[in-house]
């Protein structure tokens, strides 16, 4: 069994090459080369004089080639076939599973986001800016992971597919800014975009964390796109940001609803076996992510570099050795 397991450590980077193998015998088989005549070395009178009596003897007679080709030749060339074919010998001989989460952050990037009503280190900051400090942080945490990245306005785009390189994620997070995707909130645009990357990626179990400030004002009905997650099993969370009252506890907006779609959102979570949150500050937020980490873990596929050690060189090497005494030994029959 340990010779097995040593032995599945081995691979060919190029295995195709091993097709190559046959050729010289192919060749030896298809191609006939030149015969080679040698006449002897008689005197024409003797010839003439001997004609009549040696009418079946043949003075000249033709090199037969033999078919099969020489052991130590044949050699040199599987080494050269395998040399080829980079053999390698791995470290880690199998891919790994790993018990992660799969994460798509929907973040909006309407004009409403840069309202400066949120509390971050002591300070009012925009919507925009507190959503890049507390989901970089929750992007940090994550190990084993993967994350992928949908912002939207009026329409939504992908900026991450599903990756284990969360340091790109985060970072096309904090170069997002309010307006590249224009001003309106495209709630169901965003979802059923996330929702055709995840059918693409075959990932049913991730989760869709839907951060927004606002209403749905353009593109597909978000219910209609929460309808479609259901189907599919994907769990939407949503996560409303902004304040609707004051630190004070007094309605900010006596005679004004509150930009935020409370109803729409709730059902949304609702429909995908997800939840709603709602985030006054940044510290609320904090604690929403730090909630979303207790998600309950999938199982997947880790398929990672695994470090190898190039084998090419020893049957190279063995064959540059073998050439050599092969070109001594015919050197040393011509002088012969």
């Amino acid at each position: 069994m340990t010779l097995l397991q040593n032995f599945s450590q081995f691979d060919l980077i190029w295995p195709w090459m091993l097709a190559f193998l046959p050729v010289p015998w192919i060749i030896r088989l298809l191609v006939k080369s030149a015969e080679k005549r040698q006449s002897p070395l008689l005197a024409p009178q003797i010839v003439a004089r001997l004609e009549n009596d040696l009418k079946a003897t043949q003075w000249v007679q033709p090199e037969v080639r033999s078919r099969r080709i020489p052991f130590l030749y044949a050699l040199l060339w599987l080494l050269l076939i395998l040399a080829a074919s980079r053999p390698v010998w791995y470290l880690q001989p199998a891919p790994f599973t790993f018990s992660g989460k799969e994460l798509m952050l929907a973040v909006d990037l309407s004009g409403s986001m840069r309202k400066g009503d949120m509390y971050l280190n002591g300070q009012d900051v925009s919507r925009l800016v507190a959503v890049k400090a507390v989901v970089s942080r929750f992007i940090e945490q994550r190990k084993g992971d993967r994350m992928g990245l949908v912002v939207f306005a009026d329409q939504a785009f992908l900026l991450s597919p599903l990756t284990y390189d969360l340091q790109t994620v985060k970072t096309l997070l904090n170069e997002s800014e309010i307006g590249m995707a224009g001003t309106n909130t495209a709630i169901g645009d965003a979802i059923g975009l996330t929702l055709k990357h995840l059918q693409q990626a075959h990932r049913s179990n991730a989760v869709i964390i839907l951060l927004t400030d606002g209403s749905n004002t353009s593109g597909i009905d978000p219910l209609e796109a929460a309808n479609k997650a259901e189907e599919m099993g994907v769990k939407i969370y949503t996560i409303g940001v902004g304040k609707t009252e004051d630190r004070h506890g007094l309605d900010r907006f006596l005679n004004q609803k509150p930009d935020i779609d409370i109803d729409s959102l709730q059902r949304i979570a609702d429909l995908t076996g997800g939840q709603f949150y709602q985030a006054n500050d940044s510290e609320e937020l904090a604690k929403i992510y730090q909630h979303i980490n207790q998600l309950e873990s999938s199982e997947h596929d880790v398929f990672s570099y695994r470090i190898r050690t190039e084998l090419y060189i020893w049957p190279l090497g063995t064959a540059l050795v073998l050439s050599i005494l092969l070109a001594l030994l015919w050197l040393r029959r011509a002088e012969v």
